[in-house]
């Protein structure tokens, strides 16, 4: 891919940076143009994700890379304490918009801006926590594997979902064509933008994918891990359990 947003042998500082300055941009129209690239289907995996976490009352979440909130309202909604939290002040205001204007009756839920990589919570402080969309931008995958797993309770479950890598080779190739050409499409119509969407690629390329983070859980220590691949592999939900 080219444009600003391919960038060869930078620092990780540079990478956070730059994915800073991504969302930013794409913040306003971040949740249009998710319907627009996934049809609407992100919601469905999103809601999915929340079934298979247990959120319930009594339970304290925590949600990483939260952007606009869907799934910290979510989680919130099935009963679970919840916190939501980003590096990105672009998107936080756009969730904290949601948060004013959403109906009364769900448990509490606050959003804070903050880095995955250095979460402002003490060991073990949830039992849940979720990140969606946000394993793929971290700068340093292991090093976010292991503070995710450091907030989490023992026996606490973690979930990721993120795009995949499927399988199949033929059905591979089709999906990063589709990510190649229509997303920044959709990018340049509706954000007037397409390197920004282009990022999208370019992460996934980087990524080690659905397998392999299954692998890396393991080595960090989780177990009772789980795949659930969804449409051939495009999109994916890792689940693990810390293990004491």
């Amino acid at each position: 891919m080219g444009g600003k947003y391919h960038v060869v042998g930078e620092t990780p500082e540079a990478r956070a940076a730059r994915v800073g300055d991504l969302f930013a941009a794409v913040a306003p129209r971040y949740d249009l143009i998710n319907d627009l690239q996934s049809f609407g289907w992100h919601r469905l995996w999103k809601r999915r994700l929340v079934r298979l976490s247990g959120a319930r009352s009594g339970v304290r979440a925590l949600d990483v890379c939260c952007g606009t909130g869907d799934v910290s309202f979510a989680l919130s909604q099935a009963g679970a304490e919840t916190i939501g939290i980003d590096f990105s002040a672009a998107m936080l205001e756009v969730a904290h918009r949601r948060l004013d204007a959403r109906e009364k009756g769900a448990a509490a839920l606050q959003f804070l801006q903050g880095d995955a990589l250095n979460l402002p919570f003490p060991d073990q402080s949830f039992d849940v926590v979720t990140i969606s969309y946000g394993l793929r931008n971290l700068s340093d995958l292991n090093a976010g594997l292991r503070e995710l797993r450091r907030v989490l309770r023992p026996g606490g479950r973690l979930l990721i979902l993120d795009f995949g890598k499927p399988d199949w080779a033929p059905w591979r190739w089709v999906y990063f064509q589709y990510l190649r050409w229509c997303v920044p499409i959709l990018g340049r119509v509706f954000c007037g933008d397409a390197d920004t969407h282009g990022y999208i690629l370019q992460s996934l390329q980087a990524y080690p994918g659905q397998r392999a983070v299954d692998e890396r859980l393991r080595v960090t220590g989780f177990s009772e891990r789980g795949l659930v691949q969804l449409l051939g592999g495009m999109m994916a939900i890792n689940t693990a359990v810390r293990t004491p």
